[in-house]
């Protein structure tokens, strides 16, 4: 069981988009919720986009629109939530992943807009948030641009594969869901569809064995949140699907992802790319122990060029 307590603030990307506002609006709800500063961080690049092409057209230095975007963004929550809530405002040069990454260094979670891309480019953009939950250290939750409050924040999915990957995946999930008083559908996929419901096998054994692994992986957080209302969710569809299938009934789905320079999560890039409602990417924090095995590989295969597949 994880005791990786998550404190600090709810740091949120402004990018000066009319509908960025709305990703501003579910970072605010979160921040408000979890009693936290919420921190609006603008990233920019000192090379501006001027054309000389363009005559009369003299465009705003870039630190100049990155300040008008958080003063609207500032405002937006000032006239939307008043001064209950503790806010703060940065602007910050170099790449996103670099400004986004530091800012929530300390943070309880990130919160970004999900692009509009279609795919394939929506698998390479979510390998980004991927990344950037690796290198920021706590969980991204990537909203998209349609979002809306509505009832079915009220209920939250988790998908787990019975191994460490999971822990921080349901501590954060359990954790929002208590805050939200929401119900926790935890859903475990990729079972065998032939064996689904063999007669030849009255004890549906494979059943009885993932319940059982169920059972052992939630037991810890069934004690730690008494209240939060738990429904199990066993699917023979692949994991991605699953999820995907779940995250239209659902107000947000959770996935754990691995840390590292690239880290390669063919379900979570693949379902989170596909989600009808935000999706939080949780990275799951290696040991001192499980680092040394992973290490060790790395090392034998020091220059040599790997290209995953997946």
């Amino acid at each position: 069981m994880s005791t990786w307590t998550r404190t600090g603030p709810v740091v949120v990307e402004v990018d000066g988009r009319a509908e960025n506002l709305r990703v501003v609006d579910y970072a605010s709800a979160e921040a408000l919720r979890c009693g936290a500063e919420l921190v609006l961080v603008a990233p920019y690049s000192v090379h501006g986009s001027f054309s000389p092409m363009m005559p009369g057209y003299s465009p705003k230095a870039p630190t100049e629109l990155a300040d008008d975007a958080l003063r609207a963004a500032v405002a937006h929550v000032r006239y939307r939530d008043g001064y209950p809530i503790e806010l703060a405002a940065v602007a910050g040069e170099g790449s996103r992943m670099r400004v986004l990454a530091h800012a929530a260094r300390k943070a309880r979670m990130l919160v970004v807009g999900r692009s509009r891309s279609r795919d394939p480019q929506r698998l390479v953009n979510t390998q980004t948030d991927l990344t950037l939950a690796s290198r920021a250290g706590c969980p991204v939750v990537v909203v998209p641009a349609s979002w809306k409050p509505s009832l079915v924040d009220r209920k939250i999915a988790v998908g787990i594969d019975g191994t460490a990957l999971s822990s921080e995946a349901l501590e954060f999930a359990f954790g929002t869901a208590a805050g939200r008083e929401a119900e926790l559908v935890v859903v475990h996929a990729g079972l065998p569809a032939e064996h689904a419901w063999n007669d030849e096998d009255p004890d549906h054994s494979w059943i009885s064995r993932a319940d059982h692994l169920l059972s052992e992986t939630l037991a810890p957080w069934t004690s730690r949140f008494p209240d939060v209302q738990v429904t199990r969710f066993l699917s023979s569809r692949e994991a991605a699907a699953a999820l995907v299938h779940e995250s239209g009934e659902v107000g947000l789905v959770v996935v754990g992802s691995h840390v590292g320079p690239l880290p390669i999560d063919p379900v979570a890039r693949r379902s989170a790319a596909a989600m009808a409602c935000p999706v939080a990417i949780v990275p799951h924090h290696l040991t001192a122990a499980v680092q040394q095995k992973v290490q060790k590989p790395r090392d034998a295969r020091r220059g040599e060029l790997i290209v995953p597949r997946y």
